[in-house]
């Protein structure tokens, strides 16, 4: 329940503070005094959008904070969920800045209003004259239905389960979508795979074709060089072999004078090994090449078949040529086993669809079970708030479309008057008509419903007498259940709440400021016999007031 209000520097307001408890809260006050600044006050602690223009003093910033007490309404999920500190007494802030910046707080931790808003929903419910005409909104009426029906579990399945089944319809038909696409594109993919796959190159291949046909295509030069190269080495007495051979022997002698001339010995016979490692080597090199313009041209076809896969594919490397196959195999692939794809996704949304069904079927079954109930308490309120003669037809139907809330088509019709047509409620129903409807409407939810407080803004415009007394009953009782807040400008009602507050404007330096304050049993007397009879009040008015407030 909303336990207090605090606005600063808001509209009309310097500053004020009230306390509310829970039960029947009546809020009065001369029109224009101020009470639609308390409900926009209010609305932005709710999550509405700030105004710049509602700043009292434009140089100071604006602060409104609500107390709500909410350790009985189940709410420590919802402030898990958006990692916020739960505290049984929560204190919702809003600021706007000069600068027009607004700013949004649960329990001094900053938030959006997106979720400031979703957490209002489960606080207040602000009923106005023109919230009224929610009366004919379908979704407003399934709510009615589904709240008697206590179908909140099973919604909650149902939405979830459509929330995946639009997703897997959604999967399927870009499955599908790419599929065509792809199957455009598949004989020329296909080709361009198998170009790839019959060419098999290989990681590394690349290097040793040019290396290789570097070396076939220089034949005669690389003979020649190693010819000399062999000359050099086995010239007699002047050839390399031999002076190694003896420049070893020597200093191998030496070795035995001393460590550093045996280190000296251990170096060079080393260097003679790989010396005669490179020499057959050379010698072997020499055997194998020969001059074949038959394997120039293979390894020239080879390469020069590389280099025209890589222009085609735009690449510089046989990796970067191995990757584009990949590519093409998942292409391919995709189109070769999109049916299989297909198939599988149809089979995951029929099981979704089989669930949804089963949601459906017991969302139609228990809503039809409320559809009496409803319009028995429905008839029976409007009874007894001056209606006698109204009655409805609820008609609830399966369709085979899956809808946001299921598979139903609701029609909401009313009679006002004995043996006069069903029609809906936007043709038949008067303002005031549909103020008391709607009264009924939030007293019986009231009944299977957890949401801790309701205000009713002046929704008695358009009735008075009689009916003013009804309507203050109904409130009064739904106050047993909740804590209710009524702005109203009927005696009637007013004397029917256990508090009273008043609105009002006072000058002060020159400004006009509006304030509020809660009434004793007198000043509630004055404030009543003066919504009776007016400014001069009369004694007949008194004695009216004071019979009003003892009833």
């Amino acid at each position: 329940m909303l336990a207090s209000l605090s606005i600063k520097n808001y509209a009309l307001i310097d500053y004020l503070e009230v306390n509310f408890q829970d039960k029947f809260s009546i809020i009065t006050g001369e029109t224009g005094a101020g009470k639609s600044i308390l409900l926009g006050a209010l609305g932005l602690v709710l999550g509405k959008r700030a105004d710049l223009s509602s700043l009292k003093d434009k140089n100071e910033k604006c602060i409104i904070e609500g107390e709500f007490l909410i350790d009985k309404f189940n709410l420590q999920s919802f402030f898990d969920l958006h990692d916020l500190d739960f505290e049984p007494r929560t204190i919702i802030r809003r600021e706007i800045l000069p600068s027009g910046k607004s700013r949004a707080f649960i329990n001094d931790t900053p938030t959006t209003l997106s979720i400031l808003t979703n957490l209002s929903d489960k606080l207040i419910d602000v009923h106005s004259q023109h919230q009224t005409l929610q009366l004919a909104d379908n979704d407003f009426q399934f709510l009615i239905i589904d709240a008697l029906a206590d179908n909140s579990k099973t919604l909650l399945s149902y939405k979830k389960g459509l929330k995946i089944y639009k997703k897997l319809n959604k999967e399927l038909d870009e499955i599908i979508k790419r599929q065509a696409e792809a199957q455009n594109q598949y004989d020329y993919n296909s080709f361009l795979l198998n170009e790839l796959v019959e060419a098999d190159f290989k990681e590394g291949e690349q290097e040793f074709l040019e290396e290789t046909l570097e070396k076939l295509s220089h034949v005669e030069e690389i003979k020649l060089l190693l010819i000399e190269v062999q000359q050099l080495v086995d010239l007699e007495e002047v050839g390399l072999n031999d002076a190694l051979v003896k420049y070893v022997n020597i200093i191998n002698k030496l070795s035995k004078y001393g460590k550093t001339y045996e280190n000296l010995s251990d170096r060079i016979t080393s260097l003679k090994i790989d010396f005669d490692d490179i020499t057959k080597e050379l010698h072997n090199s020499n055997d194998e090449i020969e001059y074949s313009p038959l394997e120039i041209e293979k390894y020239n076809d080879r390469l020069q078949l590389l280099y025209d896969l890589q222009k085609k594919h735009q690449v510089f490397t046989i990796p970067e040529l191995l990757e584009k196959k990949q590519i093409l195999e998942v292409k391919v692939s995709a189109v070769e086993n999109a049916d299989e794809i297909i198939k599988q996704k149809k089979a995951e949304i029929l099981e979704v669809e089989k669930q949804l069904n089963t949601s459906s079927t017991i969302l139609h079954t228990s809503r039809k079970k409320a559809i009496p109930l409803l319009i028995q308490q429905l008839e029976s309120l409007l009874k007894d708030l001056e209606m006698s003669n109204t009655s409805f037809k609820i008609n609830l139907s399966k369709k085979q479309e899956f809808f946001s809330n299921g598979k139903d088509e609701l029609e909401f019709l009313i009679s006002t008057n004995k043996g006069s047509s069903y029609e809906t409620l936007k043709k038949i129903a008067s303002g005031g008509e549909m103020s008391r409807i709607m009264l009924a409407v939030k007293s019986v939810l009231c009944n299977y419903s957890s949401l801790p407080t309701i205000i009713f803004d002046e929704i008695d415009t358009g009735v008075s007498g009689e009916v003013s007394n009804r309507i203050a009953k109904v409130m009064a009782s739904m106050s047993n259940h909740m804590q209710v807040i009524a702005i109203t400008h009927l005696p009637q009602i007013a004397a029917k709440g256990n508090y009273h507050f008043k609105v009002f404007k006072t000058d002060n330096n020159k400004q006009t400021v509006t304030n509020i304050k809660q009434l004793s049993k007198e000043e509630r007397i004055q404030e009543l016999a003066e919504m009776l009879s007016g400014k001069d009040i009369a004694e007949t008015a008194i004695v009216h007031a004071k019979q009003l407030l003892d009833q």
